[in-house]
């Protein structure tokens, strides 16, 4: 009797110990909460592990605890969720956020990082779920944080936030996907289209040049990668090195592209090493390594379902490769373990259709230079919604800070117009 004394005093110590906030996170059900640092202007921050259901639908198939990291402006600012589209190792403030002066919920994807299920049952990896846990976060904050919600997310994060608003349109007052591809085929013809055509012509043949010289070399090349990949502590054993090495020749022009590299400093008429030490620099082995596979294994497993991804032509290479086949074209979804998978487009070319005349309340952040652009949401005058295609920008810097003024004052007085701020 004792003991549940002691007990019972101990636990009230600790709820008189805590904040108000506190209290609140408290009584959430199934979320567990520990206080991290605090960013600058906030008043507190948590890192939160909240039960999510596999399939929102069957709460009985199973659960698995998905990582918030929750940063407090007030109960009556505006909340921003982020919609990441991988793992979140760490707590980052996103520029939105900033923008809106609110709370920031910043939500690890389902199936990454700390946010696994015990039992990685990939059935239950597809949009459907993904948007359910963002609806699951909204509904449990609702009554928290009573300020006007938009959802954000960058990349795959980007085409989680129009997925999200597709299934769940009423959960957020405005969304903000940046630079966020929405797929309609397993291997994307609108790449192809957009890698033909951007930049100069003597750039993109400079970029082609490029790689025939590699790929000639491939059996000078790949002994030199042996004594680089055993220093970098780089395995390859779901692709052999030989395979990863041409795929990342094929991989040149796309993130040469995407990272938006410089035409003038493509190594022409270099020696082989020079070039290699380019390869290395732009597109680098890492991306194909068994690590890689592994963090990004359920990406790639969404890519290869529902959400499509791309490949890569051979036509100009004709008696080149050595290790990856000329048809069907080699293809960048690297399921996990080689499972088999089925591509079923019927989703994605729904919400495509559904966003054209449905899709209001939307701000669209592209970069003109980045490869993804290709496969943008295309603008649409049946909606209120704007886009921003930021000249001379790229994956990595298409953001709002890097908007002409007008940009920004057009992108600013909408999205608080939205918000009601």
């Amino acid at each position: 009797m004792r003991i549940i004394v002691v007990l019972i005093a101990l636990f009230c110590g600790q709820l008189h110990g805590q904040t108000e906030l506190e209290k609140q996170l408290f009584n959430l059900p199934d979320v567990i909460f520990t206080p991290i640092e605090t960013p600058d202007g906030f008043e507190a921050a948590y890192k939160l592990m909240i039960k999510q259901p596999l399939d929102h639908e069957n709460p009985e198939a199973g659960s698995f605890y998905q990582k918030v990291y929750f940063s407090f402006k007030g109960y009556d600012a505006p909340t921003a969720i982020i919609t990441n589209g991988y793992q979140r190792p760490s707590n980052n403030i996103n520029e939105i956020v900033t923008l809106i002066d609110g709370n920031q919920l910043n939500v690890e994807h389902r199936y990454f990082g700390e946010s696994m299920p015990d039992t990685m049952d990939y059935s239950y990896l597809n949009f459907k779920q993904i948007a359910g846990d963002y609806h699951h976060i909204r509904t449990l904050f609702s009554d928290l944080l009573k300020g006007n919600w938009l959802a954000s997310g960058i990349s795959k994060g980007g085409t989680t936030t129009i997925f999200y608003k597709y299934f769940y349109p009423n959960d957020v007052s405005a969304s903000v996907p940046y630079v966020a591809p929405l797929n309609y085929e397993y291997e994307e013809k609108r790449i192809y289209e957009f890698l033909d055509n951007i930049g100069t012509e003597e750039c993109r043949e400079d970029l082609t040049e490029l790689q025939k010289d590699l790929l000639s070399n491939t059996d000078k090349i790949i002994p030199l990668l042996e004594w680089y990949v055993k220093g970098k502590g780089l395995d390859f054993e779901y692709l052999t090195l030989g395979e990863a090495y041409e795929f990342a020749v094929l991989e040149l022009p796309f993130s040469f592209w995407q990272w938006g590299q410089d035409c003038s400093k493509i190594p022409e008429e270099k020696g082989m090493e020079d070039q290699l030490d380019y390869l290395l620099e732009v597109v680098g082995l890492d991306f194909f390594s068994d690590s890689a596979m592994e963090s990004y294994g359920s990406h790639y497993y969404q890519s290869a379902t529902e959400m499509g991804y791309y490949g890569y032509e051979t036509e100009d290479f004709k008696g080149l490769l050595t290790y990856l086949p000329y048809e069907p074209h080699p293809h960048a979804a690297f399921v996990p373990g080689k499972i088999k998978t089925e591509w079923n487009g019927t989703l994605t070319n729904k919400v495509a259709k559904w966003i054209e005349n449905n899709g209001n309340n939307m701000l669209y952040i592209n970069g003109a230079l980045d490869t993804w652009s290709a496969t943008a949401v295309p603008p649409s005058t049946k909606v209120n919604s704007k886009w921003f295609f930021l000249k001379d920008k790229h994956h990595a810097n298409a953001r709002i800070a890097s908007m002409t003024d007008e940009e920004k004052a057009v992108f600013e007085s909408t999205l608080k117009e939205w918000m009601g701020i």
